[in-house]
């Protein structure tokens, strides 16, 4: 048998492919884990992520174009009030108040209303005070002197200067002004423009001012304190130590008289 020499390259072999086997993420307890999605957006896409977030925002743009508007016509509501209400002022008469918490307290401003305690020293009755301009408010409580001095000033200030008109023309009462004083009033106000000397606003008329810098803080000086008072900070050491060693020296003095009573035995 004759047979022919055939070359390595002429020669088929056999190709192999092995496939390697599909990996799988286990989880510590056994359970086969989720395989990421091929089609799920990366993170780094950001495009793809926010493309649905669209907010519309030309939807909700609000201007304010009618601003002068506006402005102009609070200012002609404020002068119809005015006249509507005269010769009556447009506002009420606010006591004096400081402002809450450590930060402000310095500072004062308009309260909700004068106490009973307040209307009392000044000798307004509670329910006269609100028909004649000044706001009450019961649940105020005074805890100093000077604030209930300062607004019974200030409620005996706007008394001296109250207009007070008649319920009904032609009668008057005990707490009424003169027919004079009225009589002025009503041709003030019935001529335009000649209401010099009258109260339109209180708040005007009766301004809240806070002390400057230089007004609030004082130099005092040595000579200024009252007799005894030039070694205050050396006092207050003094007594301090007093208090803190009275146990210490009572029981040393003690001490000492037990010895020298049993010295003498």
């Amino acid at each position: 048998m004759r047979c022919s020499p055939i070359s390595l390259d002429d020669q088929q072999q056999p190709t192999t492919t092995t496939t390697p086997p599909d990996l799988v993420s286990i989880r510590h307890n056994g359970d086969q884990a989720q395989q990421p999605d091929p089609e799920a957006p990366e993170l780094n896409d950001l495009t793809t992520i926010f493309e649905d977030f669209h907010k519309h925002w030309q939807e909700r743009v609000r201007v304010h174009f009618d601003q002068p508007g506006r402005k102009h016509r609070r200012r002609e509501a404020r002068l119809a009030k005015a006249a509507a209400v005269a010769p009556r002022p447009v506002d009420k008469l606010r006591p004096v108040v400081h402002c809450p918490t450590v930060k402000y307290n310095r500072r004062v401003r308009a309260g909700r209303g004068f106490t009973l305690a307040e209307l009392k020293e000044a000798g307004i009755s509670k329910k006269l005070a609100p028909t004649i301009g000044i706001a009450v408010d019961h649940r105020r409580v005074n805890y100093s002197k000077e604030s209930l001095v300062a607004n019974v000033a200030r409620l005996k200030d706007y008394k001296a200067r109250l207009i007070l008109f008649p319920r009904k023309s032609g009668q008057f009462k005990k707490l009424d002004s003169s027919a004079e004083e009225v009589k002025a009033a009503k041709a003030a106000f019935a001529a335009e423009g000649k209401t010099e000397g009258y109260a339109i606003n209180v708040d005007a008329t009766f301004p809240i001012k806070n002390a400057s810098l230089e007004d609030a803080i004082s130099h005092v000086k040595r000579d200024d304190l009252p007799k005894g008072e030039e070694a205050a900070y050396r006092r207050l050491r003094e007594a301090r130590s007093e208090a803190r060693y009275a146990g210490i020296r009572a029981k040393r003095a003690k001490v000492k008289a037990e010895e020298e009573e049993a010295a003498k035995k």
